[in-house]
């Protein structure tokens, strides 16, 4: 194989933008990926925790997009122009093995060994030897992207577009290996977003990324309904990819970032096991600069309203202030990482955070994002049924009893500015007392969580 100019290799990445980029390999950790080198190309990595670390197994190769299947070592490539090459050996250099020129680069393996697809228009099941066409019945429109099931290879997913029609997307499903198609959704997106479509780790589970509009959508009955997980910032990037992992709510966003030609370079992983709820972020590989790049979450976006929200922050860079606003209103509510907050009155709020960097801000708002909802009454009548907290309001003792003890539980009190001021736990006590003599006089969140629900109460103090 020959190696492309750094211009090619640009105007490469940017035509197969779709293209998969990130692949999991058949143990849990395990995972390839596209991403920049020291000298200035491309470089095909692999890694075995989860992406903490990463060895560069290949230069770029033309490489535009990969899959594995579930033999330990086996990974599929497709280079420009379109070649199929097969390595037993983790992608490592001088082990490719050349399959064939007839083939689709939007490349993704089965549920099995052996079995990869070539789109939605021909499989192998014996590591891209041999290929079977399907006959596509039903299918219509321009494929973008497509998608295996984890359990069964005979379920796949296609995303179509059609040309004359320039607000919509189209799903298709097929339980036959692409024999057969049915339309399953139409997604109401410009024709020419850009889509990855990905399966979970249980049949059924299919993860959908607008790429352009940045939300992260998931499905867990075949793609009958989705609900929307997230929305991202990555509006300055190289190149983007996500895939689903191994255990139950994995998910891997690729994230790669360039710029000045070359002299800031990073690959970040971002990876969760909520299904894209919440983040932790790896950095396998750096060299220069970084970006600022704001990104934040809560796992619970309709709440109480006097229920503690707390955000989960995965920003990216050498950030030195965070500064959120919990109401979009112009005022800091918290220089904290990863704070809490608790809303004093019920409606839709926006969030906005900003990262301080060395010689930039990133900013980052998400409209409508949290809704606080009052259900006093209705957690009341929980309460009266669960515990009893007396006496409220409470001067230096606040006591609880439990009606049906839970088997553990946490407790936790906080202010009105969300800061826990008091945390105690018990396992086994079916009442039993906090010393509240450290608290000042005022208003208090109390918060019971234990396996099943959290529960907020309002508490005073004298």
């Amino acid at each position: 194989m020959k190696n492309f100019t750094l211009l090619a290799v640009l105007l490469l990445l940017a035509i197969c933008s779709f293209a998969q980029k990130i692949t999991r390999g058949p143990d849990i950790g395990e995972i390839y990926f596209l991403g920049p080198t020291y000298t200035g190309t491309g470089g095909l990595y692999y890694s075995t925790d989860f992406g903490e670390t990463a060895t560069c197994v290949d230069s770029i190769n033309f490489i535009t997009s990969i899959t594995a299947d579930k033999t330990p070592g086996s990974i599929y490539s497709v280079t420009m122009p379109v070649n199929l090459y097969y390595s037993d050996n983790y992608g490592y250099a001088n082990s490719w093995i050349y399959r064939t020129s007839e083939f689709d680069d939007n490349i993704k393996s089965g549920s099995s060994d052996g079995f990869i697809f070539s789109g939605c228009v021909l499989h192998s099941e014996d590591y891209g030897v041999n290929f079977s066409y399907h006959s596509l019945n039903g299918f219509f429109g321009n494929p973008k992207n497509n998608a295996i099931d984890n359990v069964d290879v005979n379920i796949g997913y296609v995303m179509v577009n059609k040309l004359t029609v320039a607000d919509t997307l189209y799903l298709l499903r097929t339980y036959d290996k692409f024999e057969n198609l049915e339309l399953i959704q139409k997604l109401h997106f410009p024709n020419g977003e850009i889509t990855y479509i990905s399966r979970g780790s249980n049949t059924g589970e299919l993860l959908l990324y607008y790429k352009l509009s940045n939300i992260l959508n998931f499905s867990n009955d075949f793609a009958e309904t989705f609900n929307v997980v997230e929305n991202f910032n990555f509006h300055s990037y190289y190149s983007l990819g996500i895939i689903g992992g191994r255990q139950t709510g994995e998910v891997y966003i690729l994230y790669n970032f360039v710029n000045l030609m070359w002299q800031n370079a990073h690959t970040y992983i971002y990876h969760s096991m909520d299904y894209g709820k919440s983040f932790e972020v790896l950095h396998p590989f750096s060299k220069g600069n970084e970006p600022i790049v704001t990104n934040f979450s809560t796992v619970d976006k309709e709440v109480h309203i006097i229920t503690p929200v707390e955000f989960s922050n995965f920003s990216i860079g050498d950030i030195q202030e965070y500064q959120w606003d919990f109401e979009n209103d112009g005022v800091i509510d918290s220089y904290e990482e990863t704070p809490t907050y608790i809303y004093q009155d019920t409606g839709w709020y926006s969030v906005k955070l900003s990262i301080v960097g060395a010689d930039s801000i990133n900013s980052f708002i998400k409209e409508n994002y949290i809704h606080i909802i009052d259900t006093t009454t209705s957690i009341d009548k929980e309460l009266q049924q669960d515990f009893s907290i007396y006496p409220n309001p409470f001067k230096d003792k606040i006591y609880i009893l439990f009606n049906d003890l839970p088997f553990s539980y946490s407790i936790s009190i906080y202010n009105l500015k969300g800061e826990k001021v008091l945390e105690t736990y018990n396992q086994s006590d079916k009442s039993f007392a906090i010393n509240t003599s450290g608290l000042n006089s005022g208003v208090y969140i109390l918060n019971i969580i234990n396996q099943k629900k959290s529960i907020s109460y309002k508490i005073i103090k004298k």
